[in-house]
């Protein structure tokens, strides 16, 4: 199998204005990030230092749950420890001490700059940057009649009251023998 030439252009990075940082947890209990800057008055090619910008953010309030595992995060630029101007180099340091996830990691990743608009991640992102007016509005939106629910609800309610009072004592026939269960007798599917 013959190989085939791509072209390619190797250039400098481009220097980034960071707004904001979005991402989607994967069971990550903590983050740090970290940035290189290019300096105005530095070449392109000198090696500027690492600096830390968020230091072990708990994304999960116990490594050991699945609380917080799978939810997403927005970092905010008032939010970092440092400027996020001319940023050229980002590093995302993800730990996770609890040996009962083997695997974690952040997905869906997203590094905004000034003036792009935030991805719309969830229900509760779009809620939490809207007024409470507007939330209360959006909230009953699309919403079915409030009567027309307690109705149907008091119906089914009804129903379940009436199966309860028909509801014989007898049994309903199982395959179990002393608690046990014989393998032969069940269905498989």
């Amino acid at each position: 199998m013959a190989q085939e030439s791509v072209p390619c252009t190797i250039s400098a990075p481009v220097p980034l204005q960071v707004q904001e940082i979005t991402f989607k947890n994967y069971y990550t209990a903590f983050l740090t990030v970290r940035i290189q800057q290019k300096r105005p008055s530095e070449p392109v090619a000198h090696t500027a230092a690492w600096r830390t910008c968020v230091r072990n953010l708990r994304l999960m309030p116990n490594p050991h749950t699945e609380e917080g595992a799978q939810d997403y995060v927005s970092l905010y630029r008032h939010q970092m420890l440092c400027d996020m101007d001319n940023v050229t180099f980002i590093r995302l340091i993800l730990r996770q001490p609890s040996p009962v996830w083997l695997n974690f990691t952040l997905e869906e990743l997203q590094i905004n700059q000034p003036g792009k608009q935030s991805p719309q991640k969830g229900f509760s992102w779009c809620l939490s940057h809207l007024s409470d007016q507007e939330q209360l509005q959006t909230l009953h939106k699309g919403l079915p009649d409030p009567n027309k629910i307690s109705s149907e609800v008091q119906q089914m309610w009804a129903l379940t009251e009436v199966m309860r009072a028909n509801q014989s004592t007898a049994s309903v026939g199982r395959f179990d023998v002393d608690g046990c269960y014989d393998i032969n007798l069940l269905s498989y599917t």
